[in-house]
């Protein structure tokens, strides 16, 4: 029988539709939401299923940093032997009255509702200052004076409210980590019980352990949700490691609510991490994980649970049977790009994302500050060659771009349901092509929007076409650097020249596009050498105004990856994978360099904060190590001659 063809049960052996809820755990994003279940839940109602979405990760937020989630983090605070109070627990308490009497308030202007509060905000004298507002004391100018006046000037104020507003939440989150959940993080939380963790022993602890406050309050809202919306079956999206330890936690309480509530693992983390997965205990409260592009698997899966597919037809997707971990994959085609539909943010609650700003760079704030709406230009990479990257998989490996008339509809739906014009293309590489035609297609219509996404800095990104990207809309572009060597370039197999993408981001920047680079170190046969050549080049970009923003990131072999695969290509040994049967992506290598990549981090990243504020980038590059590194090899004035000739 055809695979495309499926059996339907008799009539009166077909289970009633299903109600689906798919939910946002703790944490990912809180000025946005993340757009998993916004794909998920457009995809599933275009196939006339009944599905809704939660966030309970700012729902958790929003519950804790309340008037009453202050009494119960005061409560665990006072509970706590004078010497273990932090600095941070202490300066809490010393102010809980004005903590108390400010939250409210301070939530509200950073959720957009109270704009006239800046000035009060501003002044310095509204919000209670814990340890976290040290950090302003960098920034404070020879004469004493405002310590803030370089980044906002004498206007400004709802930005450098913004800011201190951001940082007195920072002050809370310190004291929610010293004194109620030491695995507390507004993004990373409980990262270390799922990154690169081969046993499931960390995390079967931390759930077995009695709930504390953080716990029961995630707990409650599940309750309430589930009451809401009295779904049969709830999708669980965990993009990242910081998002496992609280899906798990959802999903326990799931199944004390209403144990024949189907939950359903998926996502990012899933997708890379957990493809060998052998972890019975996983499934105490999980019924199902699926791996990559959920669309099928969530089909056939809801099709299982009706009655109309057997267990055995199921689509990429894990089971327990017994004390073992089977994997399920019928072959069936995934849905093509443009059959996908439009994702809808309805039922999440738009107006009460937090406007952050954590990091005074106008680049890098776009990824906490404003509530964009997230969309893909295209599935997969249409480059798929670099070798730091997972090209084996689904996410990379499966390329197809939606016609230009389609994105403008999609776009043209979201922005009538959502009333907000912002978009943030979450592609891995966004094409050239595919963003000429979206550009035209949006000038044609006349839609106004604002938007920014990841490229890779090809030539095809030429200053003409930076400038039709910026007439539709296009604000900010990021792109990978990686290792700023054309040696290393060369070998990971980027396809640019450190001059080329000094050339494409300077088009960019003088078309008013504001540029981020993502910059990597530690890859394999990188010298210490290779490493300060790489920042006199990052110190090139900045000086010529081709680069306003950037990210160091320290290179990690996964299994998945063409040096994971062949390492022998590049130089390095593999240590062997540790034995477990959970996580399995990350995996040590030996480089014959020997160079101490983390030391040199400390100067790469205090170097690149430096230069994202406009500091320094006349010094030479060695002042920025704490020991003694060789003289750059690349001329002081490289770039600036590549640009003439450009």
């Amino acid at each position: 029988m055809p695979y495309s063809c499926v059996m339907p049960a008799p009539p009166d052996t077909l289970s009633p539709a299903p109600r689906i809820l798919s939910v946002i755990p703790p944490m990912t994003q809180l000025n946005t939401p993340y757009p998993s279940t916004a794909f998920l839940t457009g995809f599933l109602r275009s196939r006339g299923f009944d599905a809704r979405q939660e966030d309970l990760a700012l729902a958790l937020v929003l519950r804790l940093l309340s008037p009453a989630g202050l009494d119960g983090i005061a409560a665990d605070a006072r509970a706590l032997a004078a010497k273990r109070q932090s600095p941070a627990v202490r300066s809490f308490l010393d102010q809980f009255a004005r903590y108390r009497a400010t939250i409210g308030p301070a939530i509200a202007f950073l959720q957009g509702r109270d704009a006239t509060l800046a000035h009060r905000i501003a002044g310095r004298a509204f919000l209670p200052e814990g340890p976290r507002f040290a950090s302003l004391d960098v920034f404070v100018d020879e004469e004493g004076g405002d310590p803030l006046g370089w980044a906002f000037g004498a206007l400004g104020v709802q930005d450098r409210a913004r800011h201190l507003a951001t940082l007195y939440l920072n002050d809370i989150a310190d004291v929610l980590r010293d004194a109620v959940d030491p695995r507390f993080e507004f993004v990373r939380y409980a990262e270390s019980l799922a990154a690169a963790q081969p046993t499931f022993d960390p995390l079967a602890q931390a759930l077995a352990a009695p709930p504390n406050r953080v716990d029961a309050t995630l707990a409650a809202l599940t309750h309430e949700a589930l009451t809401r919306h009295q779904p049969t079956v709830v999708l669980l999206s965990v993009p990242f490691p910081g998002s496992v330890y609280g899906a798990l936690r959802i999903a326990q309480a799931v199944k004390a609510h209403n144990p024949a509530i189907v939950t359903v693992l998926g996502g990012g983390f899933v997708n890379t991490e957990l493809r060998e997965l052998a972890e019975p205990r996983l499934f105490d409260a999980i019924d199902y994980v699926t791996l990559d592009g959920g669309e099928r698997p969530l089909l056939a899966l809801l099709e299982h649970l009706q009655g109309r597919r057997s267990r055995q037809r199921l689509v990429r997707t894990f089971v327990r049977e017994g004390d073992s971990v089977r994997f399920l994959n019928f072959p069936e085609p995934d849905i093509p790009f443009d059959d996908v539909g439009t994702p809808t943010w309805d039922g999440l609650p738009t107006g009460d994302y937090l406007s952050l700003l954590d990091m005074l760079n106008p680049m890098h704030r776009l990824w906490s500050d404003g509530r964009w709406n997230k969309l893909m230009v295209a599935h997969g990479c249409y480059w798929k060659k670099c070798s730091f990257c997972d090209v084996s998989l689904d996410y990379i490996s499966r390329y197809e771009a939606a016609s230009a008339t389609v994105l403008a509809d999609r776009i043209d739906a979201i922005v009538a349901e959502t009333g907000q014009t912002g978009f943030h293309f979450v592609d891995e590489a966004a094409p050239p092509k595919a963003l000429k035609a979206l550009a035209a297609e949006l000038t044609r219509r006349g839609t106004a929007i604002s938007w920014w996404g990841n490229v890779r800095f090809e030539k095809t990104f030429t200053p003409e076409l930076a400038l039709q990207l910026a007439d539709s809309g296009c604000i900010a572009i990021s792109g990978g650097l990686e290792v700023a060597s054309d040696r290393l370039l060369n070998l990971m197999k980027k396809g640019v020249s450190v001059e080329q993408v000094a050339r494409v981001t300077k088009g960019f920047a003088d078309a008013g596009i504001l540029v981020h680079a993502y910059l990597m170190y530690g890859f394999p046969t990188q010298t210490v050498q290779d490493t300060v050549d790489a920042l006199e080049w990052v110190r090139q970009l900045f000086e010529n105004g081709c680069i306003q923003s950037g990210f160091w990131h320290r290179f990690v072999c996964t299994v998945h990856s063409p040096v994971g695969q062949a390492p022998q290509d590049y130089g390095v040994t593999l240590a062997p994978l540790p034995p477990g049967a959970f996580a399995r992506n990350d995996v040590a290598f030996t480089d014959p360099t020997g160079t101490d990549h983390d030391a040199l981090g400390v100067g790469l990243k205090k170097a690149l904060y430096n230069y994202m504020h406009g500091i320094g980038l006349e010094q030479d590059v060695r002042t920025w190590f704490d020991f003694r590194v060789p003289k750059p090899t690349v001329a002081r004035h490289r770039i600036a001659r590549a640009l003439e000739r450009g």
